[in-house]
């Protein structure tokens, strides 16, 4: 007789807003203004001075202090407005509704658009409902 696999315990979907505050404890930055966005697969995140230096990838966060991280990828990515850009990735926490996920975040200029950060579908899968009637 075959042995039935343990199935992990999932955690109940929780229901967030359109819009929430979440947390990269990884990167130091509280309370960062998101986007929940079903139609976007990925997360993104607004840095500047993105470079690599000495096989290490470089970012300011939110204007902020500068990260190193050796551990990154590279991605061809469709914005917002259908155009294909090159982006960098990155595996980091973050922090939403109570809840912190271990997930890859894309890295762009985003400081001509209303939220700093954008939560996309492949980190809420499983996880949360979204209800577009709440905020925050």
């Amino acid at each position: 007789m075959k042995k039935k696999k343990a199935h992990k315990k999932s955690k109940p979907k929780q229901v967030i807003g359109r819009n929430s505050f979440v947390d990269f404890p990884d990167l130091g930055v509280k309370a960062v203004k998101a986007k929940i966005d079903t139609g976007a697969y990925s997360n993104t995140l607004h840095c500047s001075e993105i470079h690599v230096r000495s096989h290490k990838l470089c970012f300011k966060v939110m204007n902020e202090k500068e990260h190193c991280i050796s551990a990154f990828s590279q991605k061809k990515i469709k914005n917002s407005f259908g155009k294909i850009e090159k982006r960098y990735l990155i595996r980091t926490k973050i922090k939403i509704a109570g809840r912190v996920i271990k997930s890859i975040i894309s890295l762009t200029d985003r400081r001509d658009m209303r939220y700093p950060a954008l939560i996309g579908r492949r980190l809420l899968k499983n996880k949360f409902i979204v209800d577009v009637s709440l905020k925050n």
